[in-house]
């Protein structure tokens, strides 16, 4: 049974860090591209960054040199280093792995975690 497990989130006042963890209770947890989505009310969940078994990242605009993503692979573990947070950061944000193509195609999901940006 595949579980991915957010944690870290909670308030933080504008301008603060939060780091968001997911651990992955998965095999081969090295082999998948680890990714965090966020969802606001209202809106469709959209990519905030990713990286690849490689350790390759990519990042949302809205986010570039504001957020970092990594990974520890013999902790299984994907992290969210959240900086320089704005009040429109506010979102439940999800842990995403995924690999493979067509039949052979995995994609998780773990449940989310709030975080919200305000005085």
């Amino acid at each position: 049974q595949v579980q991915l497990v957010e944690s870290g989130g909670g308030l933080v006042q504008p301008g603060g860090s939060l780091r968001l963890s997911c651990a992955a209770s998965i095999n081969f947890f090295s082999t998948y591209t680890m990714g965090w989505y966020r969802q606001a009310p209202g809106k469709e969940r959209e990519l905030v960054a990713a990286i690849t078994s490689s350790g390759g990242a990519d990042y949302a605009d809205f986010v570039k040199d504001r957020f970092t993503i990594s990974r520890d692979n013999a902790k299984s573990t994907v992290f969210l280093q959240m900086n320089s947070l704005k009040p429109e950061d506010t979102a439940v944000y999800y842990c995403n792995a995924r690999r493979g193509s067509g039949f052979a195609k995995r994609d998780y999901w773990g449940q989310g975690t709030q975080v919200t940006v305000s005085s």
